[in-house]
């Protein structure tokens, strides 16, 4: 591929290509020239900002109170009270929220801004949330990718497609559902039946570096990968699993065998492609870190959500006739399983600015930095 290895070369060549298509393409390239750079995002929930209001399912967050502080106060298919994780990237990067894929409103120049493939529910695996029906499976999100560049290459060629994709920056978020809406869903699952849980968590690392593996092979050259968070920790299990507020052990070992594996996995792959492709954004210690001291971050709590019923409001959806909790800036979760606006915040501040300890081996602005000549 004529720009598989753009992101590598010297920052001399990278001004005269950049110079050079500039030329070629005139007034016409300028919207992009000077345009941010773009952003895709794949995965779950936690990312997904509308997919799903397009579909058929019963994952969806398109009823109030979701949105209420979004800038519409209307719900938009975000999981949470107002902005994701992707809306704070967004503005990190001085740009506009990337459009959901399936929204008719992403179209023309629109396109370049990139797009949200991500759909709530889904996992590393085909089998993971079937019980929401209709959802946008990984396999589909990274089908969804190319015929995103299909229709970018038809708007404005195929090498400065190449180009904008390569440059991009990507986020990635999954892995969650394959504990909670898969293998720990219902007693005696398929899965847990099938696997015991260090030979599960081995089995979806292999699955998801299949998935990394076609992404990059798809153009991605800038893929910032989330673990899991806390995930017994969260008001959902704390009402289901959990003892006298404890955080769900079966749950926690989860998380603690899953996301060291992934780390190790990123950085095989790094060594494979000779560059830091992969970049490890530790979404389990930066929810710790306002989940064992919610007060030092301005929570009240970290263990109710603002909105839901029974106990720590963690039971069932929230919806219009659920506790609302009047401060939603108070409350480190918005509902039984996802961050408030202010939590999402949070993380996204430690993805800017964390140390190795959250961000391995860097953190976005120093990708930012780096990258400050593509753009």
């Amino acid at each position: 591929m004529i720009m598989a290895s753009f992101l590598h070369s010297s920052p001399v060549t990278v001004l005269v290509v950049i110079g050079f298509v500039n030329a070629m393409m005139g007034t016409f390239l300028c919207p992009f020239a000077e345009a941010a750079r773009a952003f895709f995002v794949f995965g779950d929930s936690l990312v997904d900002n509308g997919n799903n209001n397009y579909l058929a399912t019963t994952a969806r967050a398109d009823s109030p109170p979701y949105g209420i502080d979004y800038p519409s106060g209307q719900p938009t298919g975000r999981f949470s009270n107002g902005f994701n994780i992707p809306d704070f990237i967004s503005q990190e990067l001085g740009s506009v929220s990337t459009l959901p894929y399936l929204s008719p409103e992403l179209t023309g120049e629109k396109l370049l801004v990139g797009a949200n493939f991500a759909s709530a529910g889904i996992g590393i695996l085909n089998d993971t949330g079937v019980q929401f029906i209709n959802i946008i499976r990984m396999y589909r999100q990274l089908q969804y990718f190319e015929e995103y560049q299909q229709k970018v290459s038809a708007l404005v060629g195929a090498q400065r497609t190449q180009l904008l994709v390569n440059q991009a920056l990507v986020l990635i978020t999954v892995g969650g559902n394959d504990f909670v809406n898969n293998y720990f869903l219902v007693p005696f699952s398929a899965r847990s039946r099938q696997f015991a849980i260090p030979d599960y968590v081995k089995y979806l690392i292999t699955e998801y570096r299949k998935l990394l593996e076609k992404l990059h092979e798809l153009g991605a050259r800038r893929v910032l990968v989330t673990g899991t968070g806390p995930l017994g920790c969260v008001p959902a299990e704390l009402a289901m699993r959990g003892s006298n507020g404890q955080c769900a052990p079966e749950l926690q070992q989860a998380a603690s065998l899953f996301n060291p594996q992934l780390v190790q996995m990123l950085k095989g792959l790094n060594r494979e492609y000779g560059s830091n492709v992969f970049i490890a954004a530790n979404t389990d210690l930066m929810h710790r870190d306002f989940i064992n001291d919610p007060q030092a971050y301005g929570f009240v709590t970290s263990k109710v959500a603002c909105c839901g019923q029974g106990p720590y409001n963690g039971i069932g959806l929230c919806t219009a006739a659920s506790n609302l909790c009047p401060n939603r800036d108070q409350y480190a979760f918005w509902d039984p399983f996802h961050p408030s606006q202010k939590a999402n915040g949070f993380i996204v501040q430690s993805i800017m600015k964390g140390s190795t300890k959250y961000m391995y081996p860097m953190n976005l602005s120093t990708i930012l930095a780096l990258d400050s000549h593509l753009v």
